[in-house]
């Protein structure tokens, strides 16, 4: 990416969601969970979002492209520890060079297991062959709530808390006046009272404001996502897969993604955490049918994320 000028700069290296699926059906988007290279400014500051099976390759790339120009020192944003999103940290190379600096920051939902417990637990001999204490780079863990942060050199990072069956955060990366943010894996908020009156137990002012809790904290994401450049958002199932058998499993919709980008002004969307089921194929229709539907109504640009994506803003 050396040869990047914009301020901001992303490249992917896995976009599946739940399991890695490698194979002949999905060779075009790639196979990969979770992981997200950004790159700051002309000093190519990098940080890394989320520890999929995508950062095997990545580490591999930041050995023939990074380490010759210095230690490696990064910051790892986990956006959840589901294994998914973490299951690759073990195989990221850095961890085994002296000299790398590895900040690793995410939410925990259990407060008896610290987030080195989580993530590190998985080197282990039970595992792993080998364990986190034997690792050669300077390794610390930082356990992030919801709030804004000040990393310094003009970059700042927001977080905001999102709905998925643990504690998972977005972020909200601004440099320079350029933004990008990510949403992901989270569904729409629901009102969790809902239920017909002539149920047993109906309360009618139980229902009102759920409904009112479920709008308000589904405008915060509309909030937090206001105006980015650049918006990953989770797009696992369309409306009607999520409607049919889908609710309350934490993940979000195509229709629900590209209708809140749009209400929220956001420049370009990224489709992401794409279901292991889906080909190649799937996702290409997918595309043309959504395309073809925003297509001279909207200013929003629309994408699906596929691995080594690049883009700058």
């Amino acid at each position: 990416m050396a040869d990047r000028k914009g301020d901001i700069r992303l490249r992917f290296w896995g976009v599946r969601g739940s399991i890695p699926c490698p194979g002949p059906e999905t060779v075009k988007y790639g196979g990969n969970t979770a992981c997200l290279e950004l790159r700051f400014g002309e000093e190519e500051r990098l940080i890394i979002i989320d520890a999929g099976s995508g950062i095997r390759e990545l580490g591999n790339y930041l050995m023939k492209h990074d380490l010759p120009g210095g230690a490696i020192k990064t910051k790892i944003y986990l956006t959840h520890t589901h294994w998914d999103h973490i299951m690759g940290f073990p195989f990221f190379t850095p961890n085994f060079i002296p000299g790398s600096e590895i900040e690793i920051y995410g939410p925990v939902s259990y407060e008896d297991d610290t987030l080195d417990k989580v993530v590190g637990g998985q080197l282990s001999y039970r595992y792993f062959p080998v364990r986190q204490s034997e690792l050669a780079a300077e390794i610390q863990y930082f356990n992030l709530k919801e709030g804004s942060f000040d990393l310094g050199d003009g970059l700042w990072v927001i977080t905001k808390f999102m709905n998925h069956p643990i504690l998972v955060l977005g972020y909200r990366f601004q440099y320079k006046g350029k933004v990008i943010c990510t949403a992901y894996d989270t569904e729409p908020f629901r009102n969790v009272f809902a239920q017909s009156p002539d149920s047993p137990g109906y309360d009618e002012e139980a229902v009102r404001e759920g409904e009112l809790a479920a709008q308000e904290e589904n405008e915060k994401v509309l909030q937090f996502i206001s105006g980015a450049d650049v918006l990953i958002y989770d797009s696992q199932y369309t409306q009607a897969e999520y409607l049919s058998s889908r609710l309350g499993w934490g993940h979000s919709s195509f229709e629900y993604a590209i209708n809140s980008a749009h209400k929220a002004g956001v420049k370009k969307l990224l489709l992401f955490h794409h279901d292991p089921l889906r080909s190649d194929q799937e996702l290409d229709d997918l595309y043309e049918k959504y395309n073809s539907i925003v297509e001279g109504r909207t200013d929003l640009k629309i994408e699906i994320a596929r691995e080594g994506m690049e883009v700058e803003i």
